[in-house]
């Protein structure tokens, strides 16, 4: 069984924002030789996420909206976690977009469905962050 790690590193220069990195994970998948087995990505930090869906201005759109709405970022003064910083919402946006995604990988490729694609979700940004993609399989 081979094993590959490596960590992709992100500088979101707004607050929130979808990047569809598939072809990232693409590449990681290629470097690894791995030919069947999974892939993990996760965002190593609490206010990202990793998340698979369409790669849908429309559905990015939607997401922003519907996750403000669910956790707005203002009044900051509504949070009891914003005592040193004012990214309580961005936890719980993470919360609701997930941690990480598992892909099956199947003739060295990933196995999607229709229109899947693997996406980071930044919820609170403007500092580098990483996500780990992980890798085992034969």
């Amino acid at each position: 069984m081979k094993s590959y790690r490596k960590e992709l590193w992100m500088n979101i220069p707004t607050r929130r924002a979808f990047v569809n990195i598939t072809s990232e994970v693409e590449e990681c998948l290629h470097e690894s030789g791995v030919q069947e087995g999974l892939v993990l990505c996760n965002a190593m930090h609490i206010t990202a996420s990793v998340f698979i869906n369409d790669d849908e201005s429309g559905l990015h759109h939607d997401y922003e909206q519907w996750l403000e709405r669910l956790a707005p970022h203002e009044p900051i003064s509504q949070y009891r976690h914003n005592g040193y910083e004012d990214n309580a919402d961005a936890h719980l946006k993470r919360q609701i977009m997930g941690r990480e995604v598992v892909v099956a990988v199947t003739n060295g490729k990933l196995d999607f469905g229709t229109w899947e694609q693997i996406f980071y979700g930044e919820f609170d940004g403007r500092r580098k962050k990483r996500v780990l993609v992980k890798i085992i399989g034969a």
